[in-house]
């Protein structure tokens, strides 16, 4: 009855899981804030510059700040803004489906200083005569055109103001004197004798003044539509921003867009999922239908956690989800793995499960620390964007550890201690013909697809075709060098979207009539319905809003924007570097504290060899290299790293296992039958993280497909460089001195597993 308990018992924990997944995923789901490559919206890093030049730009000053910029956000009826300080002088300001971007960008950017000046730009009076919350949209009883009302606070400065602008008059000018010239945010050099003259002054309005008006009723009438009116109103019942801001960096993302890219993602991630889960399902029988249950559970968890964090969910980080799933695979595999080896050496199951258990947390526990360690640089040196991406990366790490280790094992567990696996090893994946005698202790090679494996002694061939790429990477850098960004050189992107397919010329024709020169021109997408323009120079907000207006008329979908000025450039590049530099140091401190110095460095020469081979294959190519891009980068980093650090693992044992290694024919053999046992892991790994990331590159959203390109091409370099290249390098380093300073690691603890 015990045994038959925990196989009820079982049943009972996924029900339970199965139940609250069932009832409460779609509420998970919807709770969960959409980013701007979603569902639309815009995003803009100002730099602050105080109003008053006296003053400086303290915490407080941001802060309240941000105060009044949320308040005009809550005006809009958006109630999922995201506003943040960024160091010393910076706010980033995040609205993620907003219908109307160019009145959005307008409430938010205007500093809203409200003065009222004679036309030789005297200031009169400033905002601080204005009642607060006193401002109205209504019509001119006399015209019923669209006018601002607002209450001063005082009738009698009023009155003398415009004592004194009725009595203004000077002949030689080419417009009345007696105007009371209504400007927003005021600036110094600007000057209404230049703007008069203009079709789109500056200026609000310039309304005569024929007689003293003792009133604190003010009218302010213009070129006003209803919909400007209201807008201004809010503007100045949200009150006056006590700073000057001004755009380095914006990405605007029409709705269609990414509505269209949501739907593309889910669909890839849902099929990429599903062919992992039939994989494992293939690979490990029984092992890995608990493997897909517990890969289940660990997606809803990792929904959970974000929601509840109130992160939000972009392109990029429904791709480290996805990512998280191939690296808490690789945990279920290293454990699955392990148990099969004990069970083929002749052990019961239950005893096999209990050492393949033990023995994996190890390895585990090292790969997923140096791949957090990636993670949470990412996060600290990240944009906006990018942090998302660390953030669900960091998140899926965690919670896979927790599933792999003690989910998977308690679910197997149930199994393994009923006794109803005993007779069933079939169902874990080893044959009765593979399993050993146990009283057979003679030790046999490993061997690979029932062969014997030596790759050791093919080293010099694996140097030599890697010194050939890297020489032809080398020169390729030199003759075409890399294809940067916006994100890197600054200037502006633009992304004109239809449903059908576009004629680049008439998109050429198009900016012209803007009186816009691109330049270059990119058809993408599957139809070529995606017309990609890159320009030199910084559009302005009132540009941006142009451009989208055109082309949205033009092909009735709104283009996606981005924006970004030679200091975001220079600071995303120094950031990268600062990114991958530091993550290398706290790498190499991490291993050389858990194997050695010699590892350390070999791994790094690993993550190199990695990140070489990503920017050489966008040299040869030529494909655009943003920000994203880093993304990737850095999560070969931390993924090549999870695959050298789990055959170093497998090194340092065998070396335990043999107690001292004094010659290099001994530590040849040794590296041998690790790269064979570990071999069928890093390729089950590499193929499950592969399936995931190709489902995004043929699949996926046209705006992650280059994101997805780079992780492939890192994948393939991350498996080759651990497998082929990290061990056979420490082999020849670490041999050279091997007679003087042998090998012995018998001092070192192992990291205990838990039991089930």
């Amino acid at each position: 009855m015990k045994k038959r308990g925990r196989i009820v018992a079982f049943f009972l924990v996924v029900l339970l899981f199965a139940l609250t997944i069932g009832t409460t995923i779609t509420g998970v789901t919807k709770n969960i804030n959409l980013g701007l490559d979603l569902q639309g919206g815009f995003e803009i890093l100002y730099e602050v510059e105080p109003v008053d030049e006296t003053q400086e730009v303290t915490r407080s000053l941001l802060e309240g700040t941000v105060q009044t910029l949320n308040d005009r956000v809550n005006r809009l009826g958006i109630s999922e803004a995201v506003i943040n300080i960024e160091g010393e002088d910076r706010i980033r300001v995040q609205l993620a489906g907003v219908g109307n971007q160019a009145e959005a960008r307008e409430l938010i950017g205007t500093s809203a200083q409200l003065t009222f000046r004679d036309v030789n730009d005297n200031e009169l009076l400033s905002g601080t005569d204005i009642k607060e919350g006193s401002a109205s949209q209504d019509f001119d009883s006399t015209t019923g055109a669209p006018i601002v009302t607002l209450q001063l606070k005082d009738a009698g400065k009023f009155g003398e103001v415009t004592s004194r602008i009725k009595e203004m008059n000077d002949p030689e000018t080419p417009y009345p004197d007696n105007l009371l010239v209504i400007w927003m945010d005021y600036r110094e050099g600007d000057s209404f004798a230049e703007e008069y003259a203009k079709e789109d002054a500056k200026y609000i309005s310039a309304p005569s003044v024929d007689e003293t008006l003792n009133t604190s009723n003010v009218m302010i009438r213009g070129n006003f539509t209803v919909e400007s009116a209201q807008q201004l109103a809010d503007i100045i019942n949200s009150g006056s921003l006590p700073v000057h801001m001004t755009e380095i960096y914006s990405n605007s993302v029409g709705a269609q867009f990414g509505e269209q890219a949501l739907n593309e993602t889910v669909f890839a991630g849902i099929i990429g999922i599903a062919v992992i889960l039939l994989f494992l399902m293939m690979m490990y029988r029984f092992s890995g239908v608990i493997a897909s249950i517990n890969l289940i559970i660990y997606t809803y968890i990792v929904l959970v956690v974000f929601e509840l964090m109130n992160g939000v969910l972009t392109l990029s980080g429904i791709a480290a989800l996805i990512l998280g799933i191939g690296m808490a695979v690789d945990a279920n595999v290293i454990t699955f793995e392990r148990i099969k080896e004990e069970l083929r050496a002749g052990k019961s199951v239950k005893a096999a499960f209990k050492a393949g258990a033990k023995n994996s947390l190890s390895t585990i526990l090292d790969a997923n620390i140096t791949t957090l360690i990636a993670a949470v640089v990412l996060f600290i040196f990240g944009t906006s964007s990018v942090k998302g991406f660390a953030t669900m990366l960091i998140i899926s790490i965690l919670i896979s550890f927790l599933t792999a280790v003690f989910g998977t094992r308690l679910l197997l567990g149930f199994w393994v201690q009923s006794g109803f696996l005993t007779k069933r090893k079939g169902w874990l994946g080893v044959k009765a013909n593979q399993i050993k005698d146990i009283s057979d202790t003679v030790e046999e090679e490993p061997k690979l697809f029932n062969r014997e494996v030596n790759m050791v002694k093919h080293r010099r061939k694996f140097f030599i075709g890697t010194t050939i790429v890297a020489i032809l990477g080398g020169i390729s850098f030199i003759m075409f060098q890399i294809n940067p960004g916006i994100d890197f050189t600054s200037g502006s992107r633009i992304e004109v979207v239809s449903d059908k397919a576009i004629n680049p010329e008439e998109v050429e024709q198009g900016f012209e009539e803007l009186g816009y020169q691109p330049k270059a021109i990119v058809l993408s997408g599957d139809n070529n319905e995606i017309a990609v323009t890159r320009f030199e120079d910084v559009l302005t907000e009132n540009q941006v809003a142009e451009v989208q207006q055109y082309f949205s008329d033009q092909y009735g979908l709104e283009p996606t924007v981005s924006v970004v000025s030679p200091i975001v450039g220079q600071e995303l590049v120094k950031n990268a570097i600062y990114a991958v530099s530091i993550a290398a140091i706290f790498i190499i401190i991490y291993v050389t504290i858990r194997f050695e110095f010699f590892f350390a460095i070999t791994a790094l020469i690993a993550l190199l060899h990695d990140v070489f081979i990503m920017l050489a294959v966008f040299s040869i190519t030529q494909i655009e290299f943003d920000i994203t891009i880093v993304s990737a980068l850095l999560t070969i980093v931390g993924y090549s790293i999870n695959n050298t650090i789990v055959i170093f693992d497998r090194i340092r044992e065998n070396i335990r296992l043999k107690k001292r290694v004094k010659s290099f024919k001994e530590l040849a053999a040794v590296i041998n039958r690790s790269f064979v046992q570990s071999f069928t892991r890093s390729m089950n790994t590499f193929i499950t993280t592969f399936i995931a990331v190709l489902a995004f590159l043929f699949l996926g959203a046209q705006s992650i497909t280059t994101f997805a390109f780079a992780l492939a091409v890192g994948l393939l370099a991350g498996t080759y460089s651990s497998l082929f290249l990290a061990s056979q390098l420490w082999l020849v380093w670490r041999g050279r001195n091997i007679k003087s300073k042998p090998l012995d690691f018998t001092k070192k603890k192992r990291v205990e597993g838990p039991q089930v």
